[in-house]
């Protein structure tokens, strides 16, 4: 009866490694980002294992000592059942105390984790059964001290599944789109903006054609791939794939997929540097969208009098360039600029028309986005007029500088993924409004070595634009408050919490009616620190 043993240590792993599995999942199945996320929070992803391995060696001693008093086969098996079903409710025990009880992102059980998770259980099985028939049974219960190495085992032997699944799936939505020759295809890169700008696109967008635009952040292959296969429909007249990178060739992969007419470049920024590692390779990772850009298409460029300005010089296709103010380069341009904490005004320019427009959104890098997004607009045959009127229907992007009005604290939603222009730009934004202004925010990752130098001059830029300041995880925003104190920050104002139900329970507690609370970034929470 040694088998059994086996395989009930193999389905006890299987069941404990849930929390893992989903670090695994929050990191796009990436063995990097997963690897980092077990070397930050190593003690996290050691107890399942860990306190499993314990509590299957005592039980498997046990059953020995037990196993040796009895003479009767049936009461062996019976034992051994027993046994058995102890272990599994061991793992089952595992489960439920580890997995996030709150997690921002839930972990979905798709397709590909259940084929993992067979795969898995294969190996698991395999690495068991020899150990039990061969050695000592309670030998099998100390497998689980390398959960953490097993679950990255798992994944890599279903890798070629997955990549098999994954080209299948991509190429039907290949033949989907080159099936319609007749959609307008535009791909949004950027370091940052690239939602917003999509968002902003697609609905100016709507004043003249059926758009399709990715939603939320599918970003990637597989999410384009998925929404390619599933909306794209006979009435789609343009579609606008969003297309994020971690690594070099990223774009040039969603490009292979979508085959761009149209490229539209948000930002190049000091974004996922712990993947990237330089600005140099961001740059030419984000030009990866102009390079597959088309002899008869045509690329969009916002001024920043930097890289992208750079990028746009570089360009010999046919091009375009927005500017947040006049330049004698630029084909859309805005003046008259107006920002309030309640929105914005402008007239949008180009070198025969200017028309006033007005929005809902905040801060001036909105405008920026607005004008790249209008630029690309008249390209494809809108009206200033029809531009006008899409722009006075944006709405805020979910989590995205969201003004949240409310009797007692009205609350600014800034909680997707920070980085260091869009933090400066939020902060400007909480600085405009004549309240008590309060900002609550984990700071800013995946920032590489320049994360501690970015955090503290974030807390710099939040100093005069805030009044209170209210940090979330001790150990990572602690150069966020070193920022805030050099620059004069009251200390008294300066409130340090362990995680996001604390600092909302702290605002609760301290805030006022009539009070502006902005969340600045919401980490995600294989990123937590309790």
């Amino acid at each position: 009866m040694k088998w059994l043993p086996a395989l009930a240590t193999a389905l006890a792993m299987l069941l404990a490694q849930r929390s893992l599995m989903h670090d695994f999942q929050l990191e796009s199945y990436q063995f990097p980002g997963y690897f980092r996320t077990l070397r930050r929070n190593w003690k996290r992803a050691l107890l399942p294992g860990v306190t499993l391995a314990a509590y299957l060696t005592l039980l498997y001693l046990a059953y020995r000592s037990i196993d040796r008093m009895l003479d009767m086969s049936v009461g062996k098996i019976l034992l051994a059942l027993v046994n058995a079903a102890l272990a599994v409710a061991g793992g089952w025990w595992c489960r439920s105390i580890f997995q996030q009880k709150k997690a921002k992102k839930p972990f979905v059980v798709t397709m590909r984790v259940k084929r993992t998770y067979i795969v898995m259980g294969v190996v698991y099985t395999l690495l068991c059964t020899p150990i039990a028939l061969l050695t000592k049974v309670y030998f099998c219960g100390l497998l689980p001290l390398l959960l953490p190495l097993w679950v990255a085992l798992g994944g890599l032997l279903a890798w070629p599944i997955e990549k098999l699944v994954s080209e299948m799936y991509f190429r039907d939505a290949q033949k989907k789109l080159a099936a319609r020759p007749d959609i307008i295809k535009i791909g949004i890169t950027g370091s940052y903006g690239k939602t917003s700008v999509k968002f902003i696109l697609g609905t100016i967008l709507q004043e003249k054609y059926q758009t399709l635009i990715t939603p939320s952040s599918f970003n990637t292959p597989m999410g384009v791939t998925k929404i390619i296969r599933e909306r794209l429909t006979p009435a789609t007249q343009v579609f606008v794939a969003e297309m994020g990178a971690r690594h070099v060739g990223d774009i040039k992969e969603l490009c292979r997929l979508v085959h761009p007419r149209y490229g539209v470049l948000t930002s190049v920024g000091p974004q996922h540097l712990d993947t990237f590692h330089t600005l140099e390779r961001i740059k030419n990772t984000k030009y990866e969208l102009m390079d597959a850009v088309p002899a008869d298409g045509c690329c969009f460029f916002p001024d920043d009098g930097a890289i992208c300005r750079e990028l746009y010089d570089r360009t010999e296709k046919e091009k375009r360039l927005c500017c947040l103010h006049y330049s004698p380069d630029a084909d859309v341009w805005a003046t008259d600029v107006t920002v309030s904490p309640m929105g914005s005004r402008f007239v949008l320019h180009t070198s025969a028309e200017e028309i006033a427009c007005e929005t809902r959104l905040l801060g001036e890098h909105n405008i920026q986005n607005i004008l790249l997004a209008a630029t690309v607009a008249l390209h494809l045959g809108l009206t200033m007029r029809q531009v006008a009127r899409g722009i006075s229907k944006l709405q805020p992007v979910e989590h995205r500088l969201q003004l949240i009005p409310s009797p007692g604290i009205t609350i600014i939603d800034d909680a997707f993924n920070s980085n260091p222009k869009g933090a400066e730009a939020a902060v400007k934004v909480l600085g405009a409004f004549q309240a008590r202004r309060i900002i609550i925010t984990p700071g800013m990752v995946e920032l590489g070595g320049q994360e501690a130098a970015f955090n503290r001059e974030f807390g710099r830029k939040i100093c005069g634009n805030a009044d209170i300041a209210i940090l979330v995880g001790k150990k990572h925003t602690q150069p966020i408050a070193e920022g805030l104190l050099a620059a004069g920050f009251p200390q008294g104002n300066l409130h340090v919490v362990a995680s996001l139900d604390e600092a909302t329970a702290l605002l609760r507690q301290i805030g006022r009616p009539g009070d502006i609370a902005m969340f600045e970034n919401d980490l995600p929470d294989h990123y937590s620190e309790t």
